[in-house]
C-alpha cells in the first residue's frame, strides 16, 4: 500500500499544470539538443542552471530530468536519418538505423526506437519507484566511513568503465580531485591552491568546469571538421512496423532494457556502455546476426532501449544516495543544492512530494516523447539541416551568459574558456572528461567524510575496514581494480569499446 500511496502522491504532484508544462518543455528541449550534434545534455543543463533559481524546486528538477532522458530520444533521429549520432549513446544506432533508412524503412526504424525507448523508460521508472525507498532506508544507516568508501567505489567504477586508456582515466580522476581541493579549507578557513586569486577563494564552480569541458570543447571539435549531412527523409513512407518486425523487436527490447537498467546505475557512462553491450549481445544471440550492419531491426531496438533505460536508472544513486553516477547527475546534484535541498536518502522521507513527483514525471515525460516525437519528424529534419556554423555562436553566447550570471564575474567566463581548451586537448589525447567531473564533484564530499570518520575514530584509519559495510565497499573497489589490471580483462575492455 505504501507504494500505491507514494505513486498517488507523485501523480498529484506531477499532474499540476505548472509541472506538466515544465516536463513538456524539458523533453522538447531534450529532443532538440539530441537532434543537434554538438550540444549535449550536460552543456544544456549547465546553461539552464541559472534559470532554475526562480523556479520551484520540483518544477526545475522535472525540467532538467526531461532534458536528459529526452536527449536520448533525439539522438536516435539523427543516427537514423543522417548517420550522425546526436548523442554518444546513439552511436550504435547508426550501424543499422541508417541502413534501414537507406532501404526505405526510416519510419519503421524511428518507430522502433520510440517504442523501445518508451517501454524501457516505463520499466526504469518502475525500478526507481520500487528500489529507491529500500535503498534509501539502507543508506540512512551509513556513517562517514561508509559514505567515503561508497564514493571511493564510485570513482573506481568510473575508471573501470571509462573509454580508452585506463591510465588516462586514472589521471583524469586525480585531476578532478585536485581541482576539487581549490578554495578555502572548511575546517581551518585557510585558502589553499588559490595562488592569491580572490576569485578562487570559494573554489572553482562546477558549472564553469562542465560548460568548458563539455560545451566549448565540443564546439571546437565540431568546427574542426563539420560533417556533411545527407538526410534520408524522402523515403519515410510508413511509421508502422509489420507483425514480423514486432516479433523480431520484442526480445531485443526486453534484453536491452534489462542491460541498460543495470549498467545505468554504475558510475561513468552507464547509458553509453549499456547501448554498446546490448548491441554486442544481440549480435551473438540473434537468429538474424548476418543482417547486423545491413539494416537489422534488432540493431535499433536493443541499443535504443538500453540507452533510455540507463539514462533513467542513473537517477537511482543520485536521488537515494546523493551520489552522481555521471556528469549530468552531478549537475542535478548541483541543482538540488542551489534549491536548498541536500541530496541523499533524507530526500525521500523529508520531501516525498519532490521525490515521487520526479519519478512519476519521468513516465509522463516518456509518454510526451512517444506522442510528440514521431509527428514532429519534419521539424527535427529541418533542424538537422541548419549549418553548425550558424548554431555555435548562439551556443557560445548562452554558455557565456550562463556562467557570468552565476556570480556576475568575468573571471568565471575566462575559466570556462580555459576548461574549454583543456577539454579539446584532452579529447585529442584520448582522455575522457566524465571521470574528471565526477571526481571534481565527489572530491570535496570525500574529504569531508574522511575527516569526520577519522575524527569519530580518534585518528584510527582501521575504522574503514572494521565497519562491515565500509569494508565490503572497499573490497569491491579493490577487486574491480585488480580485475581491470588483468591482461585478459583489459583486452576485452578495449575490444568492447572499439565495437
Amino acid at each position: 500500500m505504501d507504494l500505491v500511496n507514494n505513486i498517488t502522491l507523485g501523480f498529484q504532484t506531477a499532474l499540476t499544470l505548472a509541472n506538466l508544462f515544465y516536463c513538456l518543455i524539458g523533453v522538447f528541449l531534450g529532443t532538440l539538443i539530441g537532434v543537434l550534434p554538438g550540444l549535449g545534455p550536460t552543456a544544456t543543463i549547465a546553461m539552464l542552471l541559472p534559470l532554475t533559481f526562480a523556479l520551484p524546486p520540483i518544477s526545475s528538477l522535472i525540467m532538467l530530468a526531461g532534458i536528459y532522458y529526452g536527449s536520448q530520444y533525439g539522438g536516435s533521429t539523427t543516427s537514423i536519418l543522417v548517420n550522425l549520432p546526436g548523442e554518444a549513446a546513439s552511436v550504435v544506432t547508426t550501424l543499422d538505423g541508417y541502413q534501414m533508412a537507406k532501404q526505405g524503412r526510416a519510419g519503421v526504424a524511428l518507430a522502433t526506437s520510440a517504442i523501445g525507448s518508451f517501454f524501457a523508460g516505463t520499466v526504469a521508472t518502475f525500478l526507481i519507484a520500487a528500489f529507491g525507498p529500500p535503498l534509501a532506508a539502507i543508506a540512512l544507516r551509513f556513517g562517514p566511513a561508509e559514505y567515503f568508501s561508497l564514493m571511493t567505489l564510485g570513482l573506481v567504477a568510473s575508471i573501470v568503465l571509462a573509454q580508452g586508456s585506463l591510465l588516462h582515466a586514472f589521471g583524469m580522476v586525480v585531476l578532478g580531485l585536485l581541482l576539487g581541493l581549490v578554495g578555502t579549507d572548511v575546517t581551518s578557513g585557510v585558502p589553499r591552491f588559490t595562488f592569491d586569486t580572490p576569485e578562487l577563494a570559494d573554489g572553482i564552480g562546477f558549472v564553469t568546469v562542465a560548460m568548458g569541458m563539455f560545451g566549448l570543447s565540443e564546439i571546437i571539435r565540431n568546427l574542426e571538421a563539420e560533417a556533411q549531412r545527407s538526410v534520408v527523409v524522402a523515403k519515410i513512407t510508413t511509421l508502422m512496423p509489420t507483425r514480423q518486425d514486432f516479433k523480431r523487436m520484442i526480445a531485443p527490447i526486453l534484453r536491452g532494457t534489462a542491460i541498460g537498467s543495470t549498467l545505468g546505475i554504475l558510475p561513468g557512462s552507464g547509458s553509453i556502455l549499456g547501448a554498446f553491450a546490448a548491441y554486442s549481445i544481440e549480435k551473438k544471440v540473434s537468429k538474424n546476426r548476418a543482417q547486423f550492419g545491413k539494416g537489422a531491426i534488432e540493431g535499433v531496438a536493443a541499443p535504443e532501449s538500453a540507452n533510455n533505460a540507463g539514462a533513467q536508472t542513473s537517477f537511482i544513486p543520485m536521488l537515494t544516495l546523493g551520489i552522481p553516477s555521471n556528469p549530468v547527475m552531478a549537475l542535478m546534484v548541483g541543482a538540488m543544492i542551489i534549491q536548498g535541498i541536500q541530496p541523499g536518502p533524507s530526500v525521500i522521507t523529508e520531501q516525498p512530494a519532490l521525490f515521487w513527483g520526479i519519478v512519476v514525471s519521468m513516465w509522463i515525460g516518456n509518454l510526451f516523447l512517444l506522442v510528440l516525437n514521431l509527428p514532429l519528424i519534419g521539424l527535427w529534419v529541418r533542424m538537422i539541416m541548419v549549418p553548425y556554423r550558424l548554431l555555435y555562436p548562439a551556443i557560445l553566447v548562452f554558455c557565456a551568459i550562463g556562467v557570468f550570471s552565476l556570480r556576475n564575474a568575468q573571471f568565471d567566463v575566462y575559466m570556462m574558456a580555459l576548461f574549454g581548451i583543456l577539454g579539446y586537448v584532452f579529447s585529442k589525447l584520448g582522455c575522457e572528461p566524465a571521470p574528471m567531473l565526477l571526481a571534481f564533484i565527489l572530491g570535496p564530499l570525500m574529504e569531508e567524510f574522511l575527516r569526520r570518520a577519522m575524527l569519530l575514530s580518534r585518528g584510527d584509519p582501521l575504522v574503514f575496514i572494521q565497519r562491515p559495510i565500509s569494508a565490503t565497499l572497499l573490497g569491491i573497489a579493490v577487486l574491480a581494480m585488480c580485475a581491470v589490471l588483468l591482461p585478459t580483462f583489459g583486452k576485452t575492455r578495449e575490444v568492447a569499446f572499439k565495437e
